[in-house]
């Protein structure tokens, strides 16, 4: 689950004109999983989801979806702009409207924490277990990103916790 971001924060969803929506979005990074929460009075507002286009040009007749509750959630589900505004007459031209931009990831972006190696089941012969394989395997590991041996070495361990559970497993 990601972060929840509240429209326009304590000032909400409003057309009154004292907030600016494009400076508050630009201020947050969005990502896939977040939640963007629009809050505002019910009958008097709602939420449009609209093209670029339609955005620019302050046009709800085209829409994606609309929201009317006063407490609508959309939950970010990929990459990309999320065109929003409000169709009530002259909300939209009176500057209640907010383009959400959620990038997509990128390959700098840091690897998850390897998960913890598994305990080693006792063995049977005295023995330690082979440390790097004897035989190149069919699934190869990709190639380092020249990003550095931070994530050789996470591809490493994982390779060798996999090989670990398959031992395991045939004994």
């Amino acid at each position: 689950m990601g972060e929840v971001y509240k429209v326009g924060d304590s000032t909400g969803w409003t057309h009154n004109g004292h907030i600016d929506y494009k400076s508050w979005s630009s201020n947050k990074n969005f990502h896939v999983g977040d939640s963007i929460v629009f809050e505002y009075k019910q009958h008097m507002d709602n939420v449009v989801r609209v093209t670029h286009k339609n955005f620019n040009t302050c046009n709800a007749t085209t829409t994606y979806a609309t929201f009317n509750t006063g407490n609508d959630t959309f939950v970010i589900k990929m990459p990309g702009h999320f065109y929003f505004i409000s169709s009530f007459p002259g909300h939209c031209q009176n500057g209640q409207r907010v383009d959400i931009r959620v990038p997509r990831p990128t390959k700098s972006s840091p690897s998850p924490s390897p998960s913890p190696t598994p305990p080693r089941a006792p063995s049977s012969s005295s023995s330690p277990p082979p440390t790097e394989p004897s035989t190149p395997s069919s699934t190869q590991a990709p190639a380092p990103s020249p990003s550095g041996s931070s994530e050789m070495l996470f591809s490493i361990k994982l390779w060798l916790s996999m090989l670990l559970i398959v031992v395991v497993a045939i004994v």
